[in-house]
């Protein structure tokens, strides 16, 4: 560890002394409802960490994809971008579906459960209204970029901030040369404030572990063992996968590097079971890996409303472990129409609650399960999150590597000389004075 980041250590070790603390006070807890009472604590420090990452990452977002855009000057740039990242997107999807497929019919984990199944017409009390073509076309647009804002929709901010940035594109730079320097001043203060925030993600981090172990204790990992084990033998293949594919565009060394970079954006999302408080992080270390602002800006964000590998696979294994739990036979054409149907599906879940169970949930009945049978996962859905939300960073922080290398990066001497020559391009524009 001697060579290690010294966040990273702390994340580590923090991560460790939550196990700890958890695991302590499960055991002195009297019962449930008092283990639920002391999570409540630790989730107060969680939840304070959570809200200043959340407040990041609105203008941050914004900020970095203003001044990507605006610097691309060229809508067909954008469109050549966005189909280089859509087309990675939904072939690292088929990829984690069809992982989870293998794996899930491997395994086995809802048969021979030993667990009493619930009644199959019981609720879950997810909002699978949530999930609907019409809803999640409509808020894709944004009515009011400070509600967008305010609620975190990324992908509104996504929209919002690339026809801002056509916008100051498509004028004469001494039009909007303050306004372009202000963007990339405030790049550079969201960044700085970023690091600030980061310094509490040890804390941060030992509360999240701490409120879950806890809560849940370690038992339930010994009674679910073989769909944990399951899913996260699944997930490091995928990993295995992912990184292979990744060694391949950008080389064993690049990817090597890649990987050291992420490592605490990984630890942080893994603890939280939060993208978002990821996100900050894993553009910063995009940013020092070579990946340009323009491209890191504009895929990683969209990566995060369709590039979501982990919570695919978490679909897979979720909706065929409730087929085997309640003895419904399923061939293999249905299976793979069912996850076909999870994917596109699941496309719209940006922003909704506990989206990727609500996603389930949602299908199932097409199929003739019952939506009930999540109600077997939902308790250790927290050990299940950790797992998916990491492998999603993961995910994203490659894609954008790779399409950043299919542009023609990571960055060269000359390509930060050309950078340099367009951040200095407003200021030349301004009329001197006298």
């Amino acid at each position: 560890m001697k060579n290690m980041n010294p966040l990273v250590r702390q994340i580590l070790v923090a991560m460790v002394l939550g196990v700890a603390v958890g695991w302590a006070c499960h055991a002195a807890a009297a019962d449930a409802a008092a283990a639920k009472d002391i999570a409540r604590y630790f989730g107060i420090v969680t939840d304070v960490f959570l809200r200043m990452i959340k407040m990041v990452v609105a203008p941050l977002v914004f900020a970095t994809l203003v001044a990507g855009v605006a610097s691309m000057g060229d809508a067909k740039m954008v469109g050549r971008v966005g189909t280089k990242a859509l087309t990675w997107f939904v072939t690292a999807s088929l990829v984690s579906l069809g992982l989870g497929l293998v794996f899930v019919n491997l395994f086995q984990p809802g048969a021979a459960l030993g667990l009493p199944l619930p009644d199959a017409h019981a609720t879950t009390n997810l909002k699978t209204s949530a999930l609907n073509l019409a809803d999640f076309v409509t808020q894709v647009f944004p009515t009011s970029i400070a509600q967008a804002m305010a609620s975190n929709a990324i992908l509104q901010i996504l929209v919002f901030s690339l026809f801002f940035g056509f916008a100051i594109a498509a004028l004469p730079r001494e039009a909007t040369g303050t306004t372009v320097r202000f963007v990339d001043e405030l790049v550079t203060i969201m960044l700085k404030l970023t690091d600030f925030v980061m310094r509490f993600a040890p804390l941060g981090v030992f509360a999240a572990i701490a409120s879950v172990i806890t809560t849940q204790g370690l038992g339930v990992l010994w009674t679910y063992g073989k769909f944990i084990g399951g899913f996260y033998a699944a997930l490091a293949v995928l990993w295995l996968v992912m990184i292979v594919a990744g060694a391949l565009v950008l080389g064993p060394g690049p990817m090597r590097r890649l990987l050291g970079l992420m490592r605490e954006p990984l630890l942080i999302a893994f603890s939280t079971a939060s993208s978002e408080s990821a996100y900050p992080k894993m553009l910063e270390q995009l940013k020092t890996f070579g990946v340009r602002q323009r491209i890191a800006s504009f895929v990683l964000p969209l990566g995060y409303s369709f590039n979501l590998d982990g919570s695919m696979m978490y679909q897979a294994f979720a909706a065929l472990f409730v087929a085997q739990a309640f003895g419904v036979e399923m061939s293999l054409p249905t299976q793979v129409t069912m996850l076909l149907v999870l994917m596109v599906s699941s496309k719209g879940i940006a922003g909704v609650p506990r989206a990727s169970l609500v996603v389930v949930a949602a299908v199932l009945p097409m199929f003739g399960l019952p939506e009930a049978g999540l109600l077997l996962i939902m308790g250790i859905d927290q050990f299940l999150d950790m797992g998916r939300t990491a492998t999603n960073v993961i995910g994203n922080g490659i894609a954008t590597a790779i399409v950043a290398k299919w542009e023609g990066q990571p960055t060269t001497a000359e390509d930060e000389e050309d950078e340099a020559q367009e951040a200095a391009a407003p200021a030349r524009a301004q009329p001197q004075p006298g």
